[in-house]
């Protein structure tokens, strides 16, 4: 009966199946398999994304790294770095600015001790008047070299406030010398003036250090800003 309607094409319907078709079931392809298919589309995703999120972090470092040199605020750019560079005034005031503090703590250990014994006084007042001198010529030199590297002899951006604050300190000295040639109040008190004048010195000082340190500290950042970026040879 089932040969004949193998034969002849008839079957009865059994759950819409022929007898060969559920005696033998037709084979599943292994490329089909839902597992698979999902794992090789992964491994392919993988595999193009890869290389696309090497190039997307080496566009965001190179961004950062453009962000972060953008974002500097430099007291030189490059032009005023290589005049002050070129520069002999550079040079010259490197030497008279540790030569001016040494002169300073000399003058104000004798200071302290004339103050405190009563002794010493031509001595503390000849290291104070040094102390001045070497003052005039790191301001007047200052100038120039401000003049070479910014264009301007005083008040620069860059040092505007470092340079208002030398005039206090300048007139400060100035005052001790008006005194003291002029005969104005006793030693003691012309002592004083001169401590007034070494503690606005010693602020100047302290501005003009931290603005030394804050330049070289843009300096690497912008160093490291630029290695940073792929291909650079900074």
């Amino acid at each position: 009966m089932q040969f004949r309607e193998a034969k002849t094409g008839q079957f009865r319907e059994r759950g819409n199946h022929s007898p060969v078709v559920a005696r033998f079931p037709q084979p599943i392809s292994h490329h089909c398999d839902g597992g698979l298919s999902n794992n090789l589309y992964s491994c392919a995703v993988e595999s193009v994304a890869a290389p696309a999120n090497e190039i997307s972090k080496a566009v965001d470092v190179a961004s950062t790294g453009r962000s972060t040199a953008q974002g500097l605020k430099a007291l030189y750019t490059p032009e005023q770095r290589m005049r002050r560079d070129a520069t002999k005034w550079t040079l010259v005031q490197g030497i008279l600015a540790p030569v001016q503090f040494a002169v300073f703590l000399m003058s104000l250990v004798l200071v302290l001790h004339y103050l405190s014994t009563g002794d010493g006084w031509g001595v503390a007042t000849a290291s104070i008047v040094i102390k001045t001198l070497v003052l005039y010529a790191i301001m007047i030199t200052g100038s120039i070299w401000e003049r070479e590297v910014f264009g301007c002899y005083l008040f620069a951006p860059a040092f505007f406030w470092e340079d208002v604050f030398s005039f206090l300190v300048l007139a400060l000295h100035t005052a001790y010398l008006v005194a003291l040639f002029a005969g104005l109040g006793d030693p003691r008190q012309q002592m004083l003036l001169a401590l007034a004048a070494y503690a606005s010195y010693f602020v100047n000082a302290t501005q003009f250090v931290l603005k030394l340190r804050a330049a070289r500290r843009d300096e690497r950042l912008a160093l490291s800003a630029a290695s940073s970026i792929p291909g650079s040879r900074a």
